[in-house]
């Protein structure tokens, strides 16, 4: 198992920066996930164009440079120890190519946080970088203003990380077993969607991948998951956990196509973890060596997520 970096810790009085790498970011929203993280006793300072939105495209908030250059400066501050995300939506991979990614490297192992398309990032801190990352909840999303849950899996993990090394599914197994491997994944669709990038995770990535995603119907599902086994991406896994569905139609027919497409790998599959767009979604680390038990609906990680 390739081992990652692991970023350290926070602790009481540490500067996060807040970024928007994807779509437009609603002020009042952002301006209550800073009073969180307030009162967290951490320091946010929100980049520049967070609050932007694109002349052209309004999915996106701001122009890729500014999105980029906002990024970029946020993770090379040394004052910084974390950078999370506002939102989601679209952006981040127009502004992939934009990141000076040897300054980013040198800038050292930091937190990053976010997810849905903050996952095609996470792919390439992996596979660039190297660092172990949070797939967590964004300070300007809904679900992080209104769960605690959610407010308080994350917090665990920033500040405590060794009390929430284990995540309890809610479901059943799909294929029992266990299975041992360095965690991978995010978002489904953009996990296809960075597939032939030079930021993507090669099909020798392997161990235990996460899956969610939001708004797909079950053909769409179907497709996505058929890219990733006719990539290969599937080749090397050794178990599956899969997330929250939101909006992907009845759950009958969602099971139906997990059960299809990923039930013939021959490894372990477990539903219904709840990470992802999900309410009370939580801080799932990428990059840490973990153990899937399908048959007690459990992901341990061997390490806090962060040193």
């Amino acid at each position: 198992m390739t081992h990652l970096i692991r970023p350290p810790r926070l602790a009481p009085g540490a500067r996060v920066a807040v970024v928007a790498p994807s779509g437009p970011v609603i002020e009042e929203r952002l301006a209550a996930g800073l009073d969180i993280l307030r009162g967290w006793d951490l320091d946010p300072v929100v980049a520049p164009h967070v609050l932007d939105r694109h002349p052209d495209f309004p999915y996106l908030a701001g122009t890729d440079a500014d999105r980029a250059a906002d990024f970029q400066a946020a993770w090379c501050d040394p004052e910084v120890s974390a950078v999370l995300c506002a939102r989601g939506g679209y952006g981040v991979q127009r502004m992939m190519d934009l990141l000076d990614w040897e300054a980013l490297r040198a800038a050292g192992p930091k937190v990053l946080v976010g997810y849905s398309d903050v996952t095609a990032l996470h792919e390439a801190f992996a596979s660039r970088l190297g660092l172990v990352t949070l797939h967590g909840p964004m300070v300007a999303a809904a679900d992080f203003l209104k769960n605690t849950r959610t407010q308080d899996h994350l917090r665990a993990t920033l500040f405590e990380p060794e009390s929430v090394r284990t995540i309890t599914s809610s479901g059943t197994a799909l294929v029992p077993g266990r299975a041992r491997g360095v965690t991978s994944g995010g978002c489904l669709a953009l996990i296809a969607a960075e597939l032939g990038t030079p930021y993507a995770r090669s099909r020798e990535t392997g161990g235990l991948l996460l899956l969610e995603d939001i708004g797909e119907e079950a053909y769409r599902v179907d497709r996505l998951l058929t890219q990733l086994l006719r990539s290969g991406r599937l080749e090397r896994v050794t178990g599956i956990a899969l997330g929250s569905w939101e909006g992907c139609g009845p759950y009958e027919r969602l099971r139906d196509v997990f059960t299809d497409r990923l039930g013939g790998l021959g490894i372990p599959v477990v539903e219904r973890f709840g990470f992802g767009h999900g309410e009370g979604a939580p801080t799932m680390p990428l990059g840490v060596a973990a153990e899937l038990d399908a048959d007690n609906g459990t992901l341990t990680l061997e390490v806090p997520a962060l040193a």
